[in-house]
């Protein structure tokens, strides 16, 4: 097995570890990488960002970064700062149409165990009712909202809560992740009429019991689920930057019929810019996640576990005396 890959589920145990965040957060080498993957700290920052990403020709979807609250006041404080954002993407929104442009519908990502699913008690309520709570202002601000998968044991707790929340917010998305045997199964059950499912190959560390390990499974189950979605009657959102599944998505869509504008590409901020560009330069619909804030470390370090070649230069950087 590659060095990589021996790598890649230390990375991921790191990214729960506070002691390591501690060591990490306060490396100099740190910042830049960070800085590739995360818009900036503030609303200013993520919205500047976002507005230069909507001139190119892409869509955007927005996270708050966060997870895994603690205290009710941390969870009141994601709110606050989802109200905000919202406010700022409909003021966007009113500048852009003043202009004339096309932009697809403008999006902000929850993760649920930022809003209090993991408090105790009825966490789940809490979180039910701070989305609940975004999706109303987001509704007024005409923003799309996805719901984030995190790792297994939230996933019956978020679906659930999603299943709730469409009763008052038909458009809201949720994310499946292929890597988790249980999704094939579930992008049958929530690939209805007007659904939206962001399918994404999955980012957290899984035991084998409940997720694929190897690579070629993941991307075969992946596959499946795909196909699932696109003969379904819901908008399908292909999260991936591997090359071989952006054919097959195209492929698939071509075999059903959909045209370009029935489905949608989404790919990470700061990740394969020119494809990105290229595809949307073919009239694809291709949507930016674009996460910001404070809490950046859980998602840095699953970027770097993901990819091998920002895993080897961050390495390198931690080496005195090292050429980048």
């Amino acid at each position: 097995m590659a060095k990589s890959g021996l790598l890649r589920p230390a990375m991921l145990a790191a990214a729960r570890s506070p002691r390591i965040e501690r060591t990490i957060s306060r490396m100099p080498a740190t910042r830049k990488l960070v800085d590739r993957f995360v818009a900036g700290r503030s609303e200013d920052e993520a919205i500047t960002n976002a507005t230069a990403l909507l001139g190119s020709g892409r869509y955007i979807s927005i996270d708050y970064l966060g997870e895994d609250t603690t205290e009710i006041d941390q969870a009141h404080d994601t709110v606050s700062h989802y109200l905000r954002l919202l406010a700022q993407l409909a003021r966007l929104r009113d500048l852009v149409d003043s202009t004339g442009a096309i932009v697809g519908p403008l999006e902000v990502s929850l993760k649920l165990s930022a809003l209090g699913q993991s408090l105790p008690g009825d966490g789940h309520a809490i979180a039910r009712d701070h989305a609940h709570q975004i999706c109303t202002a987001a509704t007024e601000s005409g923003v799309w909202v996805t719901i984030d998968a995190e790792d297994h044991s939230t996933t019956d707790s978020t679906l659930s809560i999603v299943r709730e929340l469409r009763a008052d917010f038909p458009t809201l998305g949720t994310v499946l992740q292929a890597y988790l045997r249980r999704t094939e199964s579930d992008c049958q059950d929530m690939s209805g009429h007007g659904s939206r499912i962001r399918l994404c190959k999955g980012a957290y560390r899984e035991p084998a019991s409940v997720a694929y390990q190897g690579k070629g499974e993941v991307d075969e189950s992946y596959l499946r689920c795909l196909r699932v979605l696109m003969n379904g009657e819901g908008y399908p959102m292909v999260a991936t930057h591997d090359p071989a599944i952006i054919d097959a998505a195209q492929r698939f869509a071509t075999e059903v019929d959909r045209k370009s504008d029935e489905f949608e590409f989404q790919m990470l901020y700061g990740i394969r810019d020119v494809e990105q560009r290229r595809l949307v330069e073919q009239r694809h619909h291709l949507r930016v996640y674009l996460p910001y804030g404070d809490q950046w470390y859980g998602y840095f370090m699953r970027r770097l576990a993901e990819r091998p070649a920002n895993l080897a230069f961050f390495v390198r950087s931690l080496v005195p005396g090292s050429q980048h």
